[in-house]
């Protein structure tokens, strides 16, 4: 499926557990610090530098450099979901629709935060050139002084992907359910040893 952003509610709610999705238009990295700041203005209710509501958040710390007087992504790999848990799920309070692309998942925690309102996405891990390939264009830079992997860099993007969905709106999580697989697939392994 390919989907442009802003998002829609109606696009979001379609999207199952598995499906892969190309996204065109505007994504912003985020990591650590970034979300760490987003809260902290949130909490002041202080105007951010975007629009979240309706955005995707990739968590990614790109490479980057300055050719022609216009910042060129090198590489932009995802980095790992799991250490924005508690972060995310503050800053999903805060949001009527949002998208997150990573690697390796989220929290249940998280996955409850995305019921209604968004989706997770999954892209591969050491991917960071084929992920630049896809960014046409760096639209803008906030919070430089975070440090280049850890500002706001707003992209704009073609066919960004392949993306799986890790996690729908619906409560759904490819995690949870490969987890149970191997469970169950373990419990009649050890069945079948001890005939």
């Amino acid at each position: 499926m390919r989907i442009e952003t802003p998002l829609k509610k109606e696009e979001i709610r379609k999207l199952r557990v598995g499906d892969t999705v190309y996204i065109s238009g505007e994504i912003v990295t985020a990591r650590d610090r970034a979300h760490m700041r987003i809260l902290e203005m949130l909490r002041k209710r202080e105007k951010l530098p975007v629009e979240l509501n309706g955005t995707v958040i990739y968590h990614c710390g790109p490479i980057v450099s300055m050719e022609r007087e216009k910042w060129k992504i090198i590489s932009a790999g995802p980095t790992t979901s799991a250490r924005m848990n508690d972060l995310t799920k503050e800053i999903l309070k805060n949001v009527e629709l949002m998208a997150i692309i990573g690697k390796g998942g989220m929290s249940s925690e998280v996955k409850d935060s995305l019921r209604g309102k968004g989706v997770y996405f999954a892209y591969p891990g050491g991917a960071g050139a084929l992920a630049a390939k896809s960014i046409k264009e760096v639209k803008n830079v906030f919070w430089s002084d975070l440090g280049m992997p850890e500002a706001l860099w707003v992209l704009r993007v073609e066919n960004f992907g392949p993306l799986v969905v890790g996690i729908d709106s619906h409560g759904r999580s490819i995690y949870d359910e490969i987890e149970r697989h191997v469970e169950e697939r373990m419990k009649w392994i050890k069945e079948k040893i001890r005939r």
